[in-house]
């Protein structure tokens, strides 16, 4: 009888669950045709690379990796971020974060699944992949890093997936979640959300040859910028969770993000700077992918507008967030938090991959930039994410609202 009920309950929660996300306002419809429409401009980019192969792209021998580790690299802060939330919610019973950690998950999910999209269309034709799948083909688990980045990224989404589920489920049915089912496994996620960044750190920060990624600093680094532009992110969409629907996001949430930003994007600038100091002050041949990427390097000097560009508006957003001016209306916070959330995505994207592979270790120097394909396809990833984002968050704010608001009634 009980697994009787149980099975019918899930049923109606999935029928629920389809009907809400498909179901809104003409705007919620064109917003949905809106993403559609950038997920098959994503398809279209990828035909035409399944055709070619990477050389549809503009990477090569020596630029191995472009504009799609790039944005993994990016995302996979992102990902992480969402330990901003959990941490005080779970450890230190934060309840004002506790409202919206589910929010923050959501996103996580989302960027662990456009970062292994952007994985997937790097290998440049889908049957590469099979060289991955344990017993087909051969995983190389442990010794190679790559191995441990695959394992802690799809141990972090089951994580972030399975753990809001079960809540918002139980939530569905009225019921309160059981912490011992699942409060164990949101404290595994805090260490493992650390982990999936600083494994993705050691990919870079291994690499002898590569002076520009063999960095100390590289793995803390990561954590920083990450922890300032995820909970970034994850404000710009309660932002628009708070004005878009029912579910109602208190100041006091807005302003403990806002502090946890600003530390951390002091904490990435003062790593930057070090960083800077250290190629600069006593120049060496392994400084010349620092040059590459600051003053430009015999002639290439395509990156330099783009990182001075990314440090000038990182700086900017952060004293914009650090002092919050108009305190009461808040006016310069939106576009702070978008200047942040791009300076770090140029800095630790474009402005870490392609430096640490120029020159190579030959002396060879070229200058990148992504093609059109490679533009179509990371427009189709970020539709797919955001469109996951939606389907995940539509129905369980729908759920924990309708809870809210039973548990008022009852009290």
């Amino acid at each position: 009888m009980k697994k009787d009920t149980a099975s019918k309950g899930l049923v109606s929660f999935i029928k629920d669950t389809l009907l809400w996300n498909l179901s809104g306002s003409i705007g919620y419809q064109v917003y949905l045709c809106f993403l559609i429409c950038l997920m098959l401009t994503g398809v279209y980019g990828y035909f035409i690379q399944f055709q070619l192969g990477l050389s549809a792209t503009n990477m090569s021998n020596i630029v191995s990796w472009g504009f799609y580790i790039s944005n993994f690299t990016f995302l996979v802060g992102v990902a992480a971020a969402a330990v901003m939330l959990i941490l005080p919610s779970y450890v230190f019973n934060d309840k004002d974060l506790h409202k919206v950690v589910i929010i923050g998950e959501v996103v996580a999910v989302g960027a662990l699944v456009m970062c292994m999209t952007f994985v997937f269309v790097d290998l440049g034709r889908p049957l590469q992949f099979w060289h991955l799948i344990p017993g087909i083909g051969q995983l190389n688990f442990p010794s190679s890093l790559l191995s441990w980045d695959i394992l802690v990224l799809n141990g972090y989404l089951a994580l972030n997936a399975l753990i809001p589920a079960y809540i918002v489920f139980c939530h569905y049915q009225g019921k309160e979640p059981v912490g011992k089912y699942y409060k164990p496994f949101v404290f595994i996620s805090i260490g493992w959300a650390v982990a999936i960044h600083m494994v993705t750190a050691f990919l870079y920060q291994g690499l002898p040859a590569r002076p520009f990624w063999n960095n100390p600093l590289m793995g803390p680094r990561f954590l920083a910028s990450a922890f300032a532009a995820g909970p970034a992110i994850i404000s710009l969409v309660l932002h628009v969770v708070n004005s878009a629907t029912d579910y109602k996001i208190d100041n006091k949430i807005f302003n403990k993000l806002r502090i946890i930003i600003v530390s951390a994007a002091v904490i990435n600038l003062l790593m930057l700077f070090s960083e800077v100091f250290k190629e600069f002050y006593f120049p060496t041949h392994h400084s010349q992918s620092a040059m590459y990427l600051f003053f430009g390097l015999e002639g290439h000097n395509s990156l330099v507008p783009w990182i001075w560009t990314a440090i000038s508006i990182n700086v900017i957003g952060t004293l914009i967030l650090a002092f919050n001016p108009f305190k009461e209306k808040q006016i310069l916070l939106f576009p702070a938090l978008i200047l942040l959330i791009v300076g770090i995505w140029i800095e630790k994207g474009i402005g870490l991959i392609v430096p640490g592979l120029v020159p190579s270790p030959m002396g060879e120097i070229i200058s990148y930039s992504p093609s059109n394909v490679e533009l179509f396809i990371t427009i189709g990833v970020l539709g797919l994410g955001m469109f996951v984002v939606t389907m995940l968050l539509k129905p369980a704010l729908i759920i924990e609202k309708r809870y809210e608001d039973s548990r008022e009634k009852t009290h």
